[in-house]
């Protein structure tokens, strides 16, 4: 957040009328000139360095050193005129494998699309939980009640956490491992590059599931 660097005028609101209280002459060039004049009389010739106007203390200095270089900076990412991508992803806590697919939108067309995958990596006579919090593609309401019928009809019961409590689901865990290995300090040049990371990552975690740098990312913040 950039802070204002212009100066707050009080105001003061009398019945119909609002009036700004100040001081009318405190910025008059007249007054500005008698005031930088009383300050070069007050501060000695030798207060300080000689520099040129706009140039910042230890400039020169910096400037001066051949041997650094300037520091690295990532691009800003203010807008996002490619648009951005969402992570479906999925932890299954017998197997402890995690399951993820990266799709431009995400509506419960792409959400029903993820669990028609995860239905299929069981029998289907086996009855499978999927908690999930209460984001809006996932619930069924009185306009679309594709979810809550396709559960009904492939024995799968959907668990939803409470209200501002998706802290409590164990895949935020492998989330913030996620984070950790694979997009912390990164500048991926496209969405395709990204995911590909992502990709390459859930493989590596699911080969190595008992690696040790792993497991203590994932117990420092797991919470349930």
């Amino acid at each position: 957040m950039r802070r204002l660097r212009h100066p707050v005028h009080r105001r003061t609101v009398e019945g119909h009328r609002t009036r700004r209280v100040g001081h009318p002459t405190r910025h008059a060039p007249a007054v500005r000139r008698r005031q930088a004049a009383r300050h070069h009389r007050r501060t000695p010739s030798h207060a300080g360095r000689a520099r040129a106007p706009g140039a910042r203390p230890g400039r020169a200095r910096a400037e001066g050193r051949s041997d650094r270089e300037p520091r690295p900076r990532r691009r800003a990412t203010y807008t996002r005129p490619h648009g951005v991508r969402h992570l479906f992803a999925a932890y299954d806590l017998a197997r402890d494998k995690l399951y993820g697919h990266v799709k431009p939108k995400k509506n419960r067309t792409r959400f029903l699309e993820f669990c028609r995958y995860l239905r299929s990596l069981y029998p289907p006579k086996i009855r499978i939980a999927i908690v999930l919090n209460n984001f809006s593609p996932h619930l069924t309401t009185k306009k679309d009640s594709r979810v809550g019928d396709w559960a009904a009809a492939n024995n799968v019961e959907l668990a939803y956490t409470p209200t501002n409590s998706s802290w409590l689901n164990r895949i935020e865990a492998q989330f913030t491992a996620l984070r950790y290995f694979a997009l912390d300090g990164t500048d991926h040049a496209s969405h395709k590059e990204q995911g590909s990371m992502i990709r390459r990552y859930i493989i590596w975690r699911n080969r190595h599931a008992a690696d040790q740098r792993l497991r203590a990312v994932v117990d420092r913040a797991n919470i349930a």
